[in-house]
């Protein structure tokens, strides 16, 4: 029995999506039931948010200084790869921010969030929309892929154009999130809002202009090596690594993906998202988003209270869990569409075979 079902006792399913009723185990909290128990953790406390933020910012305005004033490369290179990660922490506390979980009465929070936003390449109003999108969307078929990556089923994939193909398979390639800093950070959350909503995504243009006009300046300044070890490289790796992080969490071997009718919040966040398991250091440079299937249970649990939830609530204590094992990661890519019958993901390869299959027959 997978991990999923020792918390949500599902029958067998043989239609296109999973529409019938959840049957649940005697004892065990669901739904609303579920979620009013994580409501304790739900309180942060302020003085704990604000030494963890001042603590991950302080660290990286250092950390970048001396990428950038470093007499060796090798030591700029150190600096500069410590900042990549300080900056995957950092995006986790304006992650929170955004959510509500945190600090959501200073305006001191409000401007450093906003201008951390604009200069990482996150605008406040592209972000809240797609992410917003996101969380009200998990686990369902989303062709598009909005605030997410797309996900179709094998019906869908047989019946497409070549096109769509080709657009589909480029989406969810693993260069799009190796590019993450481009294809997702610079044109998926800046440009492209901005090119269909000027009005409503003034930030995001501004989001380019700043990025771009701080990167020009430490070129001017400093020259390339400067640029590229405070800015380019550690960038690069924060946006692949943060890319790939939301990739894995919502497309891997054993998600679900449920019907409208069949759909809920709270079932979305145990069958559809997962827990990554990770060693302490990672917990801390991911600022604990591996506890993924309580984040979309409750957004408004700071993240530092997520392994405590998950430590007090029996039913958040058999997840679905991923890990970053190339194997792990290497199923992940290969998780690439929703079977209707198999009630399972399956790679483009397992789709075309089990079509002839069907077509045989």
């Amino acid at each position: 029995m997978d991990n999923q079902n020792k918390i949500l006792n599902t029958p067998q399913r043989t239609n296109e999506f999973n529409t019938r009723p959840i049957t649940h185990s005697a004892g065990l909290r669901v739904d609303q039931e579920l979620l009013k128990a994580t409501m304790p953790f739900a309180q942060e406390s302020p003085h704990k948010s604000w030494r963890l933020v001042i603590t991950v910012f302080v660290l990286l305005l250092t950390s970048l200084i001396a990428a950038g004033l470093s007499p060796w490369l090798w030591l700029q290179l150190i600096f500069s790869l410590l900042s990549s990660m300080l900056m995957i922490r950092a995006f986790i506390t304006f992650h929170d921010y955004m959510h509500g979980a945190i600090l959501t009465n200073s305006w001191i929070a409000k401007w450093l969030f906003k201008l951390y936003g604009l200069l990482i390449l996150v605008p406040t109003n592209a972000w809240r929309k797609s992410h917003n999108y996101h969380h009200g969307h998990v686990g369902k078929l989303d062709v598009f892929g909005t605030g997410t990556f797309p996900i179709m089923t094998t019906k869908m994939w047989h019946s497409s154009s070549k096109w769509q193909h080709f657009y589909y398979r480029l989406q969810r390639h693993p260069i799009i999130i190796l590019f993450g800093y481009l294809t997702i950070f610079a044109i998926s959350i800046c440009l492209l809002p901005f090119l269909r909503s000027p009005s409503k995504h003034i930030d995001s243009l501004l989001s380019l202009i700043l990025h771009s006009s701080l990167i020009t300046t430490l070129w001017y300044f400093g020259g390339a090596t400067t640029a590229f070890f405070v800015v380019i490289l550690p960038m690069s790796i924060n946006c692949a690594f943060g890319s790939y992080l939301f990739f894995a969490q919502h497309s891997f071997k054993r998600m679900t993906i449920i019907s409208p009718e069949a759909w809920t919040y709270y079932r979305a966040a145990l069958e559809s998202s997962s827990y990554m398991k990770l060693n302490r250091v990672m917990q801390w440079i991911t600022g604990n988003i591996g506890y993924h299937h309580i984040h979309h249970l409750n957004v408004k649990i700071p993240f530092y209270r997520l392994p405590e939830a998950m430590a007090a609530i029996p039913e958040l204590q058999s997840p679905i869990v991923t890990t970053l094992a190339l194997g792990e990661i290497y199923d992940c890519f290969k998780s690439s569409l929703w079977d209707e019958d198999q009630q399972r993901m399956v790679s483009y390869r397992e789709a075309n075979k089990l079509a002839n299959k069907n077509t045989k027959q």
